[in-house]
């Protein structure tokens, strides 16, 4: 059984950070990851404004803070 982490489906740290540094990875792997949570409209959120300021703000999280950005 997978360790459940703050990464992207709890694969590892560096995993999860080359996988933010790639734009069209950090946007499938941000909304599957808010809908997989049940948090239907954060999903929605990701998948139509991922392109733009979300990207940054989920790099710079997962570079510091070893998770992506939550904000509901």
């Amino acid at each position: 059984m997978a360790k459940k982490g703050k990464d992207y489906f709890g694969m590892g740290r560096l995993i999860s950070i080359i996988f933010a540094i790639i734009p069209v990875t950090s946007w499938l792997f941000g909304f599957v990851t808010r809908f997989k949570e049940g948090k239907v409209l954060a999903g929605v959120l990701r998948l139509l404004l991922g392109w733009n300021i979300i990207y940054i703000l989920d790099l710079i999280m997962m570079i510091f803070k070893g998770s992506i950005l939550r904000l509901f």
